[in-house]
């Protein structure tokens, strides 16, 4: 079972429940990966919201990594998750926010829940939704509650 407080998420993936988490030693593999001088340039990077498929891969597997895993970017690019694109989003939002510190005790001990269900949405600054053409797979999210995941707006009464 995942650690929330060590930063840990649990996510399925190809079939699997695995714990990812982004120790040093994983956040230093994304500085190198993703060109960028120190900590704070990479959360900046990560706040931005607009991630590419490919940075996926690369936080995903940086994540199985830290966990203990010895798993090649290549074979993380192959695996399956449930909610496809937007399953890997969610999972790479999740594991930014508690690596940073923004994700709620309330989403659970470390779980993603699943698309529909409350708090299934992303954090401040992290990944929000998929579907986007060129290379880039996330865009930003509205800005959410502090310390909370931002909810899914009702939808409007019928006219």
């Amino acid at each position: 079972m995942a650690n929330r407080h060590r930063g840990e998420i649990a996510a399925e993936l190809d079939g699997r429940a695995r714990t990812l988490v982004l120790t040093l030693g994983a956040l230093a593999e994304l500085e190198a990966a993703f060109g960028v001088e120190d900590l704070l340039a990479l959360a900046e990077r990560f706040e931005r919201g607009r991630l590419s498929a490919r940075d996926a891969v690369r936080i995903v597997a940086a994540g199985l990594r830290g966990a203990g895993e010895n798993v090649t970017d290549e074979e993380v690019a192959r695996m399956t998750t449930p909610g496809a694109a937007a399953g890997f989003a969610r999972i790479v939002g999740a594991l930014i926010a508690a690596t940073f510190g923004t994700a709620p005790e309330a989403a659970g001990e470390g779980s993603i829940p699943p698309p529909g269900v409350a708090g299934g949405t992303t954090s401040p600054g992290a990944p929000a939704s998929a579907g986007r053409s060129g290379d880039t797979m996330f865009s930003s999210a509205p800005s959410a509650p502090p310390g909370g995941f931002a909810e899914n707006p009702p939808a409007p009464p019928p006219a």
